[in-house]
C-alpha cells in the first residue's frame, strides 16, 4: 500500500463521517425514525441501499472464488434483478398497506402471533451466527491479504481487521439507525461499482481481453457431460448444479431473500410512499445485474491468468493451498494487490469497506428491529417511543458483541461453515417461503395453515442439516452408499437443490391441506393483505403509484436477463 492509497482511504472515511454526523443530527424520536429512517427514504436511496447491504463477503471471496473454480454456476443466484421486480410489483403494495416495520410482524397480522415468534427467532439466530459471522470473518481474512499483513504491534492482523470493521460499523449503526444504513449506501455504492470496474478493466487488459478468456474458460470441462466453465444451464446429472434444480433452488431461495427477509425488506419499508419503493426495487433490481461482471468474472479472469501462467513455466498467478489444489477464494484479493497501481488500490479497498460495512450495517439495523418490534414491545407495548430506540441500541451492541464472541469459532470451523450456508440457506427457505406465498395468494389460508407451512420447513430444514454433519462426519460422500436407506435418500443423498424445491411443495402441501381443516380467517383482519381483498380505495392507489417509466425499466431488466441467459447457455 501506497501513501496515496492512504490518502484515498483517508478522504473515504471523512466522506463517511461526515454523512454519520448529518444523520446522527436528525431527530430519532421513535421507532420509525430509527428503525426505518422516518419512512421518507427516495427510491435512489432505497435501491443504493438494497444493492450495497446485499453486496457482502459472499461475493468479495464466495462469488469471485467460485467463478475462479467452477464458472459462469452460481450465476443463476446473482443474475436476480427479476426478483426484486417482483418484490416490487406484487409484495411492495400488501407491505405498504399493512404498516409493519418487520416480516415477522406482517405474519402476525395475516396469520397469527406463534408465527410472528417463529419468524422472528429463526430470522434472529441465523443472522448472528450466519450471516453476521461469515461477514466478519471473510472480512479479517480479505484485508490480511489486501495489505499483505501478518502481524501488528504483536497481534494477528485478523483480528485487528476483523474487530476493527465490527465496531467503526457498529458506531454509526448504533447512532444512526437506518438514515445511516441508507445515506452511508449512497456514498459506498458508487465506490463499489467504481472499484470493482476498475478490476475487471484490468483484469481483461492483463489476460488480453474477453475473447482469450472465453477461450480458455471454454476449454476446462466442470463435469462428464461436456460443460465446461462458461456453461450456466449444465446437464441434469450435474452433482452440483443440474439445470432444473439450479433454476427451482435459485428461484426459491431468491423469493424467500428477496420479498420476505428482513435484511432486504426493511429497506423497502422505508420508502415515503408505494412510489418509491418501487421504484427503488426497480433501481436495485438494475444494480443486481451487475455482481455477475464485477465479482464472478473477475473471478474467471484471475483462473485464465493464473493457467496462462503456468503455462508458460511460471508458479502461478493464484496462491496454493498446502494440498497443492489452488487458492480460488483469493481470487479478488490477489487481483487487487497485483494488477492494481497506487491510489487505485486504496480505491478498491475503499469498495471492499463499503461492501462489508454496508453489508454489517444493516444487519445490525434489522437484528435490533426484530429484537425490539418482534419481542420487547409485544411484551411492553405501552413503552415511550425514545425508549423504544434506546433498546434498539442496546440490542444492536449485544449483537456486535454476540459476533465479535463467534468470530474464534467462524474461524476454526470457517472453511466448512462457509460451505454448509448455501444448505443453510436452502432449507431456511422453503417454509418462509410457503408461508408468504400462501398468505399473500390464497384467502382462505388460516392462520394454523400458515403457522405449520412456517415449521414444517423449519423441521425438516433441521433434519437436513442435522443429516448433512452425521453423514459428512462418518466420512460418507453422497453417492457412495450402495444401499442408502429412505432416511438417508432423501435427507442426504438428494441434490441441494432439487431438495429445495420438493421440501417449498410439501410446506405449501401442509399449509394447504391443515387451512381447509381449520378455520377461515376473519375477512376484515386479511383486508388488504391477500389477493382479492383489497378496497378500490387501495387499488386506485397503488395504480396511481406507477406509470410508463416503471414499466419500460421492468421490461428492459427483464430483457437483459434473457439475453444474459441466451449468451451463457
Amino acid at each position: 500500500m501506497a501513501t496515496l492509497d492512504w490518502i484515498v482511504i483517508a478522504i473515504f472515511f471523512v466522506a463517511l463521517i461526515g454523512i454519520i454526523v448529518w444523520v446522527m443530527k436528525q431527530k430519532q424520536n421513535n421507532a420509525a425514525d430509527y428503525f426505518l429512517g422516518g419512512k421518507d427514504a427516495t427510491w435512489i436511496a432505497i435501491g443504493a441501499s438494497i444493492f450495497a447491504s446485499n453486496i457482502g463477503s459472499e461475493h468479495l471471496i464466495g462469488l469471485a472464488g467460485s467463478g475462479a473454480s467452477s464458472g459462469m454456476a452460481m450465476a443463476h443466484w446473482e443474475i436476480q434483478g427479476w426478483m426484486i421486480l417482483l418484490l416490487g410489483w406484487v409484495f411492495v403494495p400488501f407491505y405498504t398497506r399493512s404498516m409493519v416495520y418487520t416480516m415477522p410482524e406482517f405474519l402476525e397480522r395475516r396469520f397469527n402471533p406463534q408465527s410472528r415468534t417463529i419468524l422472528a427467532t429463526i430470522s434472529l439466530i441465523s443472522y448472528v451466527l450466519t450471516k453476521v459471522a461469515v461477514t466478519v470473518y471473510a472480512g479479517g481474512l480479505v484485508f490480511q491479504q489486501v495489505f499483505g499483513i501478518d502481524t501488528l504491534w504483536g497481534i494477528d492482523f485478523f483480528w485487528i481487521a476483523a474487530v476493527g470493521l465490527v465496531l467503526i460499523t457498529a458506531l454509526y449503526t448504533i447512532f444512526g439507525g437506518m438514515k445511516s444504513v441508507l445515506y452511508t449506501s449512497v456514498l459506498q455504492t458508487p465506490i463499489l461499482l467504481l472499484g470493482s470496474l476498475i478490476i475487471l478493466v484490468l483484469g481483461l487488459k492483463e489476460l488480453g481481453g474477453w475473447d482469450e478468456m472465453m477461450r480458455i474458460c471454454s476449454a476446462v470441462e466442470v463435469n462428464e457431460y461436456g460443460d465446461s466453465m462458461v456453461n450456466l444451464i449444465r446437464d441434469n446429472g450435474d452433482p452440483q448444479y443440474p439445470w432444473l434444480g439450479a433454476l427451482i433452488g435459485s428461484a426459491v431461495i431468491g423469493f424467500w431473500y428477496w420479498c420476505t427477509d428482513q435484511f432486504i425488506v426493511q429497506r423497502v419499508l422505508s420508502g415515503k410512499d408505494e412510489k418509491e419503493a418501487r421504484r427503488g426495487t426497480i433501481f436495485g433490481a438494475y444494480l443486481k445485474l451487475l455482481p455477475v461482471f464485477l465479482f464472478l468474472i473477475p473471478g474467471m479472469i484471475a483462473f485464465a491468468i493464473h493457467q496462462n501462467v503456468v503455462a508458460a513455466g511460471g508458479e502461478g498467478f493464484l496462491p496454493m493451498l498446502a494440498n497443492g489444489n489452488v487458492n480460488s477464494d483469493a481470487a479478488f484479493p490477489t487481483l487487487v494487490a497485483k494488477l492494481l497501481p497506487a491510489g487505485v488500490k486504496g480505491l478498491i479497498v475503499c469498495g471492499i469497506l463499503a461492501a462489508l460495512m454496508s453489508s454489517l450495517a444493516s444487519l445490525f439495523n434489522s437484528s435490533a428491529a426484530l429484537f425490539t418490534i418482534d419481542f420487547y414491545q409485544r411484551f411492553k407495548p405501552d413503552t415511550d417511543p425514545k425508549k423504544l430506540v434506546r433498546i434498539g441500541q442496546a440490542a444492536t451492541v449485544v449483537i456486535v458483541v454476540l459476533g465479535i464472541l463467534w468470530i474464534p469459532v467462524m474461524r476454526s470451523i470457517g472453511d466448512v461453515l462457509y460451505l454448509y450456508l448455501q444448505d443453510v440457506q436452502s432449507v431456511l427457505a422453503p417454509g418462509i417461503a410457503a408461508a408468504f406465498l400462501i398468505g399473500i395468494v390464497w384467502k382462505r389460508a388460516s392462520a394454523q395453515g400458515g403457522m405449520w407451512a412456517l415449521l414444517s420447513g423449519l423441521i425438516i430444514g433441521l433434519t437436513r442439516l442435522g443429516a448433512k454433519i452425521f453423514y459428512s462426519n462418518q466420512g460418507i460422500e453422497p453417492g457412495t452408499t450402495a444401499d442408502p436407506g429412505l432416511f438417508q435418500s432423501i435427507f442426504y443423498e438428494e441434490n441441494w437443490l432439487f431438495f429445495c424445491g420438493w421440501m417449498l411443495l410439501f410446506c405449501l402441501a401442509v399449509g394447504f391441506l391443515v387451512s381447509l381443516c381449520t378455520p377461515a380467517p376473519d375477512e376484515k383482519k386479511i383486508q388488504g393483505l391477500v389477493f382479492g381483498t383489497s378496497t378500490p380505495e387501495q387499488i386506485a392507489a397503488t395504480r396511481a403509484s406507477w406509470g410508463a417509466w416503471d414499466v419500460i425499466n421492468t421490461v428492459i431488466i427483464l430483457g437483459i436477463t434473457v439475453a444474459f441467459y441466451i449468451y451463457f447457455w
